[in-house]
């Protein structure tokens, strides 16, 4: 596989984590990601929550927990509670609705704080994989001064596509949780 093939997985690697850390940042919406860091004790193993029950958005701002065994709603619903989201559980016999209560101005700001952290973060992480890859071109004796500079200014492009991809989907997540 070729340097640059290498620069792109890796960059891609490093966003595709950032996508999946957006979903941990509330909204005012309720999105059935919220519960993905959620694990839950089923017949004495941990386990995620999604690999033990199915999670829907059923309004904008309720989320329904349908357990694969029914047998398991209680389980479920105390290790929701214990998960201290901040959120309105209640039990039912074979479902849990989970009521997402409005975000006040504060959580905003606080939930765009942690927003520009994280990418700030992804970002960090991306210069890293692109230092990488540039040290470990001039380190090969055998590529000319050229090269090296020609392999530099790919990873550099590769760089600025992904820095601007993690500015939209960071904007785009911002957008979501101002609007109210």
């Amino acid at each position: 596989m070729n340097m640059k093939k290498q620069v792109d997985n890796e960059m891609q690697q490093v966003v595709d984590h950032f996508i999946e850390e957006l979903k941990n940042i509330r909204t005012g919406r309720a999105m059935p990601g919220m519960l993905d860091n959620v694990s839950v004790e089923i017949y004495g193993t941990q386990m995620r929550l999604r690999d033990a029950a199915t999670v829907t958005a059923s309004g904008p701002r309720q989320l329904t927990v349908t357990p694969f065994d029914m047998k398991n709603t209680a389980g479920i619903g105390k290790a929701l509670q214990q998960a201290n989201l901040g959120f309105s559980i209640v039990v039912e016999a074979n479902l849990i609705r989970i009521m997402i209560p409005e975000m006040s101005e504060i959580v905003r700001k606080e939930m765009i704080k942690l927003l520009h952290k994280k990418r700030e973060e992804i970002k960090i992480s991306i210069r890293h994989v692109r230092a990488k890859y540039n040290k470990q071109a001039k380190a090969d004796g055998k590529v000319n001064d050229e090269e090296v500079k020609r392999t530099e200014k790919e990873v550099q492009e590769l760089t600025d596509k992904y820095c601007t991809l993690v500015d939209e989907k960071s904007k785009a997540k911002e957008s979501e949780i101002s609007t109210i």
